[in-house]
């Protein structure tokens, strides 16, 4: 029942979000064969533009300036697009031996960082990636886990989580 709730809220999150997205009855994952691009669009929605010194390190759709990047907050939004592109590729090739799942822990990893996906020091490897790598595909309730900011549950956090699911999970 708490699942069922849960699909007819994301369902209600898509139309309200994506507005120019089909409804989750013409099931927009198979009906476009490019996950990727609906991955980008899902991404920037979520993200926002980082187009001021505020945002700074991070510009564009969300991608964090690295030690030796020359990027600046008046970068283009056509930039923008190709660093957003750039990165979730190198994340979907880091995430590659999860065949079809690689692409929707790619997008979590873009927004939280792959050290809070695959561990690292003493933060240990997720739940989530512990069930996708011994052939689990019920990773809903863990998937959705990751909406939490300094302990605490944050409803719009969770809110993106349940539309990236809905999104880009794959039967």
């Amino acid at each position: 029942m708490m699942k069922l709730k849960a699909i007819w809220f994301a369902v209600l999150s898509i139309t309200v979000f994506f507005p120019g997205m089909p409804s989750r009855a013409e099931n927009p994952i198979k009906a476009s064969p490019d996950r990727f691009s609906i991955a980008v669009e899902c991404v920037k929605r979520f993200e926002g533009w980082h187009g001021e010194k505020k945002h700074w390190p991070y510009v564009g759709w969300g991608h964090k300036v690295l030690p030796g990047e020359r990027f600046t907050n008046s970068i283009t939004k056509a930039q923008g697009d190709s660093i957003l592109r750039a990165d979730l590729r190198k994340l979907c090739r880091m995430f590659s031996y999860l065949g079809r799942d690689s692409l929707i822990v790619s997008v979590l990893a873009y927004n939280v960082g792959c050290s809070r996906i695959k561990g690292y020091g003493k933060i240990p490897k997720s739940r989530l990636l512990k069930k996708l790598e011994s052939g689990d595909r019920d990773i809903y309730k863990e998937y959705v886990s990751f909406r939490c900011y300094k302990g605490k549950v944050v409803p719009s956090i969770e809110r993106r989580r349940k539309v990236e699911y809905m999104l880009l999970f794959e039967k």
